[in-house]
């Protein structure tokens, strides 16, 4: 057995001890939850409990948030209004993703997560970023994690400290020209380079339209392959999934919206290297699951439009080099340099 197997094998187990001990530690407040609950027709016994280092105590069953609370709705979309939650509960400063009540705290959805994983902290920094966008004249909307609350409702926070920067975009969204743009990482770079420079993203597609004095702007962002995820018992390829509404009469977007799209490994291989005019191209028509994470509705200036998509595309330099022309500096410098030592090295 390798060190490495065996480092991880004491690794989950700490992890088993230290939820053992934080259930134990934690066991009235899982007691007045249970009860808390009871009170409202909904049976949690100490299995719908769950200690995870990066949230906290946390409690599960189906629709659990609004079994706790009738008065949030979850629209078609799988969408909640901010609104609502925002009169329902209230939020914290520097805890972005969670609304408060004295008995629970509810989050944002996973997806919003690093990895798309349940146990992982949000992905920095859309979520601050989203959370904090208010503005007159506009409407919210976010998936929210239905089913899971946590219960040790205080301020302490994992902290992650990571920063991506939001692209300056200067250009006038009226002067660009409609059609597709895909974007790859350098075409020199190994697997490994891709991962760590890129955030394993393998391509960016993006796709303007224009009618009706209205501009559509489309994007996908596809990982490479080995990026998968489990939803309904099935393993999916997530693309994230952009797109808005620029209305030109007015100089500002009316319409955001993000989403992932649940792409099989058929439609994965099918589509990645095509671009997003693949089902008029096609007998074949791709039509993925998709599921809706957030959404704006009204004003959305193009300076808060770029921010916020250049944080929800965490971690993706290819979409700096969209909005600005190219690669950011510091990317470019270690590409540079990387390829220098391989081919001086390869050289000798």
């Amino acid at each position: 057995m390798s060190d490495e197997t065996e480092f991880q094998k004491e690794f989950r187990q700490q992890q088993i001890e230290e939820k053992k001990e934080n259930l134990e530690k934690h066991s009235l407040l899982i007691h007045n939850f249970i009860n808390f609950c009871a009170e409202r027709e909904i049976i949690l016994t100490i299995d719908n409990f769950d200690y995870v280092r990066t949230i906290g105590l946390v409690a599960k069953h189906p629709n659990l948030v609004t079994l706790l609370n009738p008065r949030i709705i979850v629209d078609k979309e799988e969408l909640v209004s901010m609104d609502i939650l925002e009169k329902e509960y209230s939020k914290e400063q520097f805890a972005s993703g969670f609304y408060y009540s004295e008995k629970y705290m509810v989050m944002a959805h996973p997806y919003f997560r690093r990895g798309h994983y349940e146990e992982n902290n949000f992905a920095p920094r859309f979520i601050n970023i989203f959370w904090n966008f208010n503005k007159d004249n506009i409407e919210k909307y976010i998936s929210i994690d239905s089913d899971r609350v946590r219960i040790n409702v205080n301020n302490s926070m994992y902290m992650e400290f990571d920063t991506w920067y939001g692209a300056k975009f200067k250009n006038t969204i009226v002067d660009i020209e409609d059609g597709i743009v895909k974007l790859r990482p350098p075409l020199q770079l190994l697997e490994s380079d891709i991962g760590f420079f890129f955030g394993n993203t393998y391509s960016l597609d993006i796709k303007w339209s224009s009618k009706n004095g209205i501009k559509v702007f489309q994007a996908e962002e596809f990982k490479t392959e080995e990026i998968r995820i489990s939803k309904n018992g099935k393993e999916y390829y997530p693309v994230k999934y952009i797109h808005a509404e620029f209305d030109i009469s007015v100089g500002t977007f009316r319409h955001f919206d993000g989403a992932i799209h649940f792409y099989t490994e058929q439609e994965y291989y099918q589509r990645r290297d095509d671009d997003f005019n693949y089902n008029n191209k096609n007998s074949l028509q791709l039509k993925t699951l998709s599921q809706k994470l957030f959404k704006v509705n009204g004003k959305v200036e193009v300076e808060d439009w770029v921010t916020l998509v250049s944080h929800y595309l965490s971690g993706n330099p290819l979409i700096f080099e969209y909005f600005e022309g190219k690669l950011p500096d510091n990317i470019l410098e270690m590409i540079e340099k990387l390829t220098t030592y391989r081919q001086n090295n390869h050289s000798t």
